[in-house]
């Protein structure tokens, strides 16, 4: 714990909890609510996103986690991350997270997440002002948009703050996937996902990656039209890019796509609701 104690002393002049802010959610899931975000400052908030993630990845996407902690998905970055949460004001419940790792905790846990996938070697000459992103997920009942806006303000926010203009992370493609037929299970929707985004949404070559475990791509159909998850769409909207193949990882069951994004590469309609 006194990583992420030391964590928000270190960056609290730098990064102030977003004010407040009342959203009105669509009629389906939670009628209305009003939202908080902040940043943990303690590990009850910790713990919170924590069991968010649990909720999101082992019970929804079938993840076999094993942390020390039951019910709640933990491991060795979280303690040197800053962590972001959405509340529902009401029940004063997480209902969206996001961890956030920084340039400088980067070097102090030794590398990013997203090192432990991917072979960055590439990226080494931006590596100090590049953040990374991971870990995000919203409650079902919240995933009508008001949430991930919240938190992407507060995460924008944070890199013009912080003077860090590039976002690294990685963004998980289920292994069950969905067609306009059908669902697609065992990776071949993953696949097909690639076969699509590498034709038209690849980053610049100085900054390509190569996956540590690929799909198995030559025992995979990578024909099908399947629909992108919905955070990978985000992403592209926003301005970002892949940067290679994807990754497989067995303890989630899914494969996982490295994405980039520079905040000068924010098109202008999502600055203005993003960037100051």
């Amino acid at each position: 714990m006194g990583h992420l104690q030391a964590g928000v002393e270190r960056w609290k002049h730098l990064v102030q909890p977003t004010s407040d802010v009342e959203l009105a959610i669509p009629s389906t899931g939670v009628l209305s609510t009003s939202l908080s975000v902040q940043w943990a400052g303690t590990q009850d908030d910790m713990r919170a996103a924590q069991r968010l993630r649990y909720t999101v990845f082992a019970t929804e996407m079938g993840a076999a986690l094993s942390g020390s902690l039951p019910g709640h998905d933990m491991d060795l970055f979280d303690d040197f991350c800053e962590h972001l949460l959405v509340r529902d004001s009401r029940t004063n419940e997480v209902v969206g997270t996001y961890r956030v790792l920084t340039p400088a905790q980067a070097k102090r846990v030794g590398s990013t997440y997203t090192d432990t996938e991917f072979d960055l070697t590439r990226l080494r000459d931006i590596r100090g002002r590049m953040v990374e992103f991971g870990r995000s997920c919203v409650h079902p009942q919240y995933r009508q948009g008001p949430v991930i806006m919240a938190l992407w303000r507060a995460l924008t926010g944070f890199m013009q703050r912080n003077q860090l203009d590039i976002m690294i992370g990685c963004v998980t493609m289920p292994m069950r996937m969905h067609c306009p037929h059908s669902v697609v299970h065992g990776g071949h929707g993953a696949a097909s996902m690639w076969g699509q985004l590498h034709t038209s949404c690849m980053a610049s070559i100085r900054y390509h990656v190569r996956p540590r475990l690929a799909l198995p791509f030559e025992r995979l159909d990578a024909s099908l039209k399947v629909e992108p998850p919905a955070l990978v769409k985000a992403y592209l909207r926003l301005g970002a890019k892949v940067m290679g193949a994807p990754a497989w990882d067995p303890d989630f069951n899914a494969a996982d796509l490295p994405m980039i994004m520079f905040l000068d590469d924010m098109p202008a309609r999502y600055r203005k609701h993003f960037l100051n």
